[in-house]
């Protein structure tokens, strides 16, 4: 046993699975969604979609116009989310139908990602809505995965399973990729269109194929977390009745939930720690691809960097649930956090190639594994009977939040003209998370989140 002050998890039982907290059907079922989504994140959003957006679908356009096209979109996208995601939360944690709402943006996701099949050369315009209502799929989907952790998994076992779902994420997205770049790559050996006088229906039908397999990979993989994970119980407050209009009550149960974050004072110091830390992390993910253009770095050497990274990151997360076993949670976090800062040091001295695939590797160690943790840590400081609106709450503060990072790194480029210094801008989002992270009284967190939860009425479905 663990002292009930500290903020250790209890050791793990025997057995594989055990270990990595995937001993039961639901549990698997749960952590299985990230691998279905990952091939989304890392096919469309990272690695094919962006080139073929820019080589093929921009046909027409400048280079510019195809630039700001692709921004508006991707901003359109994530503020809708952002104006979707606190409401449906707090829907779906009323009338206990988070699977229901995970499940509507599913399918949104799977449909556009699907749909992208169609686009051909200049179809910029189509191009930019499906990726951004995929986008809207796959961001909303996750709220309410997220939200479902906490009813999945009780104390310790979070981190462990939190941290599995994301090794799951990664070699699921690495695998995918693999295969999607080989039959793009080497179109014959698939028994695809090859070799010159291609149409452009034909030329661009390996890459359109791989948008295909990332609609079926992510539907059907999906299927088991609507068959084996329950639908947690509908938990009705003391003011509440179950018989009120639910929209309304939505919008209450919301402004209360924002009044009363002061309440959930170290929940919110979290959320804040890691929106700030994880800022960095974004931030050097993307100014790394910036960084590659600055060297001129070939297409396949940042295609393999994002195989690194996946590859890497599936044994490193299942190693950062262990390490927060044997440490702690939050002091494993900080080793991430850390190294972090050593990583943003290495981006600065960048030279050359073999530069990039160390800096890959390197964030392929730590990326997953603080992630997971985080989401974890959080999950066990919220009510579980408001973790809907929660993690709606924790995903819009973490898509306003994102623009800061990019913000700082373009303001020293503008008045430095040193794209190379600017990396360093990114140091002090991991200080100054890593410091709030460390004042936050995680059992104090953990014990709100209980006594929220202790006095509330169990109402049927």
């Amino acid at each position: 046993m663990t002292n009930p002050s500290d903020d250790r998890p209890a050791s793990a039982g025997g057995g594989v699975l055990s270990r990595l907290a995937l001993d039961s059907p639901p549990k698997r079922a749960w952590a299985l969604y990230d691998w279905a989504n990952s091939a989304m994140m890392t096919v469309i959003v990272t690695a094919v979609f962006p080139i073929y957006f820019e080589r093929v679908a921009s046909e027409g356009l400048t280079d510019s116009e195809s630039a700001e096209l692709f921004s508006l979109g991707t901003t359109i996208a994530l503020l809708t989310i952002a104006l979707l995601a606190p409401l449906l939360g707090a829907l779906g944690d009323y009338r206990a139908i988070r699977k229901r709402l995970l499940g509507c943006f599913l399918v949104l996701g799977v449909a556009a990602t699907a749909a992208m099949f169609l686009i051909g050369p200049g179809d910029a315009y189509l191009a930019v809505v499906l990726f951004g209502l995929a986008n809207i799929g796959a961001s909303g989907s996750f709220v309410f995965y997220d939200a479902l952790l906490p009813h999945v998994a009780e104390g310790e076992e979070m981190d462990r399973l939190s941290t599995s779902a994301y090794s799951l994420g990664y070699l699921g997205g690495g695998l995918l990729l693999a295969l999607n770049l080989a039959w793009i790559i080497k179109p014959e050996l698939f028994g695809l269109p090859s070799g010159e006088g291609l149409t452009p229906a034909e030329a661009t039908l390996p890459t359109r194929l791989a948008f295909l397999s990332v609609a079926l990979w992510w539907g059907v993989f999906s299927i088991p977390l609507f068959l084996r994970v329950p639908e947690p119980p509908r938990l009705i407050e003391p003011d509440e009745t179950g018989d009120r209009g639910s929209l309304r009550v939505a919008v209450v149960r919301l402004g209360e939930t924002l009044r009363e974050l002061r309440s959930y004072r170290h929940a919110f110091l979290m959320m804040v720690a890691f929106l700030i830390y994880n800022d960095g992390i974004g931030t050097i993910i993307r100014m790394s691809v910036f960084f590659g253009g600055l060297l001129d770095l070939d297409q396949s050497v940042m295609l393999l960097s994002i195989l690194l990274v996946q590859f890497v990151g599936v044994p490193c997360a299942i190693g950062f649930g262990r390490l927060a076993a044997r440490i702690g949670t939050r002091p494993a976090i900080l080793v991430g956090v850390g190294f972090y800062l050593l990583i943003t040091l290495l981006a600065y001295g960048m030279q050359n190639e073999t530069h990039f695939l160390v800096l890959a590797i390197s964030v392929g160690l730590v990326m997953g594994g603080t992630q997971a943790l985080s989401r974890s840590l959080f999950a066990s400081m919220i009510p579980r009977h408001k973790s809907g609106e929660f993690f709606a709450i924790f995903a819009v503060l973490e898509k306003f939040a994102g623009v800061l990072g990019p913000a700082a790194f373009f303001l020293v480029v503008r008045q430095t003209d040193e794209p190379r210094l600017a990396i360093l801008s990114v140091l002090p989002f991991f200080v100054v998370g890593g410091l709030i992270l460390k004042r936050v009284d995680i059992e104090a967190g953990r014990a709100a989140a209980r006594e929220a939860d202790r006095d509330l009425l169990l109402r049927p479905r």
